[in-house]
């Protein structure tokens, strides 16, 4: 078996091992997630508790945010469940500033005492910090938003779902996909609700009620008589959406190439699964790529990720200013470069905004973990490299006065910082699908799905492979391949790009589970485009060794 074999088969169950790490909550039962819990009355009142309370101490400024998440993750393999877990983490987060300086500190101990205790360890440790700081903390202004609240619209609530009705749900993809040929397949449901109260000394009192969903799956078929196996992992994307993701009520589907099918809206997961099947028994006798230059056509569900990797992460402004280095490591897209005001990362055609509004998506919020109001604002505009990511205490390093509102935090238990909004492909302005783009390749390659990478320290050089490869000869697909991966440098790559479709092959694709910091947080994003062409981008075989 091959090393990067292994990690693609073995990663969904890796996973699912991995997740209960992650949620830094207690296991409830399932109908425990139905409890309404605090009022929003009862909230404000514990929340100037923690605000009078650092005033009182000689804070100059105070947040709290009171944090209530709920989870449900459900996992089967075969026609068997493996697990079904429902957590719940609650608490409250208070940051001050103290003589110029940050402190934070955070108590699940919910009440006047527990919340008075954490507010005046917050205020201590900013004092003491602030021996050592060299510049005060300046704070671009904010708007004050008095007492507002936001929901992602959702239609159906997945707590008020049966687990019953998921875990059939699953089991029949299962039973799909093991019909159409996989020897193995594994499934799973990741389902969450932030319940998020922040509040400032500011005036602002923000109630928020954050949904989102992640159905997913891989099946592995194998070749015994060959002694090799190929699986194919689902072309689903996790969504700011509520459980009507996964019943079709929005149905909107897009007609690919070779049978792939994109999803917007709606997942028919079991459709998924079928097709899964079958191509993974496909790419058990698809030849090998031969290595060359190629014109790329990259679907949404691939070139999302990288768009997360050489767009996302190098245009956070504290990974640009080195704050990131030892952990998450700098960028290549340094101030000199924006400062010049003609740095072409991009072709023309190429516009990548940033965007905290856009409906369905991971990151779609009505207000930041700093109370500011969420925005669209432009990254790259016309190829020319415009702005970076940056929140309250950033943006006047780069002479801006107001925070892009993309501050977060994984729960009441970590504080705040600078992370990555939604970074998305603008589509193209001209009538063009992906049935018109083939046509218009003569040496080709069709990318599906996200696969392994690799991406220096710089965000610069990479190296992307993907779920599904299909040959385009002479404006035709010719069948699949295997052993893909290409290879260009940021800049380069997006000044190859040559065509993008319309918006109605727009779609989203998402991580749940983007990491930053020290100590490391995660958080969900989604990258929106459509399906675009690169030219001549250098392809290699992965499958041969030196």
């Amino acid at each position: 078996m091959k090393r990067r074999d292994f990690i693609q088969y073995a990663g969904l169950g890796t996973g699912a091992l991995m997740v209960p790490s992650l949620l830094m909550g207690s296991n409830i039962p399932a109908e425990a997630l139905l409890n309404p819990g605090l009022d929003v009355t009862t909230k404000k009142l514990l929340a100037d508790v923690a605000l009078n309370t650092a005033k009182s101490a000689g804070a100059t400024y105070a947040d709290a945010r009171i944090g209530r998440y709920l989870n449900q993750f459900v996992f089967t393999r075969e026609n068997k469940v493996q697990n079904v877990q429902n957590t719940e983490s609650f608490g409250i987060g208070i940051r001050v500033i103290a003589n110029g300086t940050w402190g934070f500190a955070s108590t699940n101990n919910v009440t006047e005492d527990g919340i008075k205790k954490a507010t005046m360890q917050a205020v201590a440790i900013a004092k003491a910090n602030s021996k050592i700081q060299k510049d005060p903390v300046k704070l671009a202004p904010v708007q004050s938003h008095g007492e507002v609240s936001w929901k992602t619209p959702i239609k159906k609530d997945f707590k008020n779902v049966p687990v019953s009705e998921k875990v059939d749900l699953l089991l029949s993809a299962n039973a799909a996909a093991m019909e159409n040929g996989a020897n193995f397949v594994n499934s799973a449901l990741f389902m969450v609700n932030e319940q998020k109260y922040f509040a400032s000394t500011e005036g602002s009192y923000i109630d928020q009620d954050v949904h989102r969903i992640w159905p997913t799956f891989g099946v592995t078929a194998i070749d015994r008589s060959a002694g090799k196996f190929k699986s194919r992992s689902a072309l689903s994307a996790p969504m700011g959406l509520g459980y009507e993701y996964m019943d079709g009520l929005d149905s909107e589907k897009i007609e690919g190439p070779a049978g792939l099918i994109g999803y917007r809206n709606s997942y028919d997961i079991i459709e998924d699964a079928t097709a899964a099947a079958k191509q993974a028994k496909e790419m058990l006798n698809a030849k090998s790529v031969d290595a060359g230059k190629y014109d790329l056509v990259l679907d949404p569900n691939h070139l999302g990720l990288t768009i997360h990797e050489s767009v996302g992460h190098p245009l956070e402004l504290d990974r640009v200013l080195g704050y990131e280095a030892n952990y998450a490591g700098t960028s290549f897209a340094t101030l000199d470069k924006w400062k010049s005001g003609d740095f072409k990362y991009g072709s023309d055609i190429v516009n990548l905004v940033a965007d905290k509004t856009q409906v369905g998506s991971l990151g779609a919020v009505g207000y930041d973990d700093e109370g500011v109001k969420t925005k669209k604002w432009d990254l790259v505009r016309n190829g020319i490299l415009k702005n970076y990511q940056a929140i309250r205490d950033q943006v006047h390093m780069i002479d801006q006065n107001e925070s892009h509102g993309c501050c977060y935090a994984q729960s009441w238990n970590d504080v705040q910082f600078q992370r990555m909004p939604n970074v998305s492909l603008e589509p193209g302005k001209e009538k063009y699908n992906i049935h018109d783009m083939i046509k218009d390749v003569e040496k080709g390659i069709y990318i599906a799905g996200r696969g392994s990478y690799s991406i220096d320290q710089q965000r610069y050089n990479f190296q992307f492979g993907g779920t599904v490869f299909y040959e385009i000869k002479n404006g035709k697909i010719e069948g699949m391949l295997n052993d893909v991966a290409y290879q260009s440098n940021t800049q380069e790559f997006w000044n190859s790009c040559v065509k993008i479709c319309d918006k109605d092959d727009y779609r989203i694709f998402g991580s749940f589970f983007d990491g930053k910091g020290q100590p490391s947080q995660v958080s969900a994003v989604s990258h929106g485009s459509s399906t675009t062409r690169f030219k001549d981008v250098n392809v290699i075989n992965t499958g041969r060794t030196i």
